[in-house]
């Protein structure tokens, strides 16, 4: 398997300055990079679908994450790598037009640095995900999510998770 190329870019300007292998920008983070993450939200309950990390995984292994996350491969468009990432974890075949748009924010720490784009998409399924990549999926209620944050009981979760769903509307309030 080939290992995946992405765009290098100036985090001022979203430019693309250059190519780099994902390896050398996940321990490099001098090279800023872009990524798509999806939050799933249940069309009738309003529940968040979070995805359990694979304990084989690198990064952040066992722990609760967004719904879809993945880098956008050099050359490809935000909403190409949505699509793909899309169906690559969760198994879902969507259209452009059912992602609606939440927030870009920086990802900045001793691994990597990333420009996430974070998207909401709304279904119930049915979802399918690689084994060797997912653990598990499943639907938590709004309303847990916020006890767990305000018990201080987030330890399960990637720091990224975090900081997405304290920037959502109201999440917090």
């Amino acid at each position: 398997m080939t290992e995946e190329m992405l765009d290098i870019i100036n985090p001022l300007t979203g430019e693309v300055t250059g190519q780099a292998l994902r390896s050398k920008c996940h321990g490099d983070n001098t090279l800023w990079h872009r990524a798509v993450h999806v939050l799933v939200f249940h069309p009738e309950t309003g529940d968040i679908l979070l995805q359990k990390r694979s304990r084989t995984k690198r990064i952040q292994p066992g722990k609760w994450d967004a719904s879809v996350g993945g880098h956008i491969s050099a050359g490809e468009s935000i909403a190409e790598a949505l699509l793909r990432e899309t169906e690559e974890e969760i198994g879902l075949h969507c259209k452009n037009a059912d992602f609606k748009f939440l927030f870009e924010y920086e990802i900045h720490n001793e691994i990597e640095s990333e420009l996430a784009t974070v998207f909401r998409l709304e279904s119930d399924g049915p979802f399918s995900f690689p084994a060797d990549e997912i653990e598990e999926l499943r639907f938590f209620p709004v309303s847990e999510l916020k006890q767990r944050f305000a018990d201080g009981n987030t330890d399960d979760m990637t720091p990224i998770l975090q900081k997405e769903l304290a920037m959502l509307d109201g999440f917090l309030s």
